[in-house]
């Protein structure tokens, strides 16, 4: 796989999954995706790049710096879900939409009364934190499911911005462990 030439991809850049070399979809190799990373690292580093003319030396760095937002994308799946949203047309409306379906809701209270009446205890703490991640691990599965299979990223969408509600759930949780360490 040889380097992107910035000048001949449409707007500057290709997208993120055309950029390694990848399939547009959720579920990903991440081995792949690893080493087309390091690929491209490779041959961008400023080393291989010192005798360029500014103008490599510019396109070396852009092309670091492209490399490195595409990786840190694709390699998380819920960036990469919002991700595939984007390439898809939908906006996930993360700042302005925050209405989810009622049941949901309720499931998110019940849990953060959980997590309240756990106050300092890290056993309880962690049991939540570990059920939450199993909940979350699903949500990725469907959100998986919606995109590779079921090809509906509207329904993959809704998925998505539930599991983001569970992910800063986990974070929470986990700052409030490393607190009582």
């Amino acid at each position: 796989m040889g380097v992107v030439n910035l000048s001949e991809s449409k707007g500057g850049f290709v997208n993120y999954f055309e950029f390694f070399q990848l399939p547009k979809q959720f579920g990903i190799d991440r081995p792949l995706l690893d080493q087309a990373y390091l690929k491209v690292q490779q041959e961008v580093h400023p080393d291989r790049h010192a005798t360029g003319s500014d103008s490599e030396k510019r396109q070396s760095l852009q092309i670091a710096t492209f490399a490195n937002t595409a990786y840190q994308t694709l390699k998380q799946p819920l960036k990469r879900g919002f991700y595939l949203c984007e390439l898809a047309g939908l906006d996930p409306e993360l700042e302005t939409n925050t209405s989810m379906p009622a049941e949901f809701l309720m499931q998110q209270m019940e849990l953060r009364e959980a997590m309240d009446d756990a106050k300092g205890d890290l056993t309880v703490l962690s049991r939540l934190q570990n059920q939450v991640q199993n909940q979350l691990n699903q949500y990725i599965l469907t959100i998986g499911e919606q995109f590779d299979q079921e090809k509906n990223v509207t329904i993959a969408l809704e998925r998505l911005r539930a599991a983001l509600f569970l992910e800063r759930f986990i974070e929470e949780i986990d700052y409030r462990i490393s607190e009582l360490s």
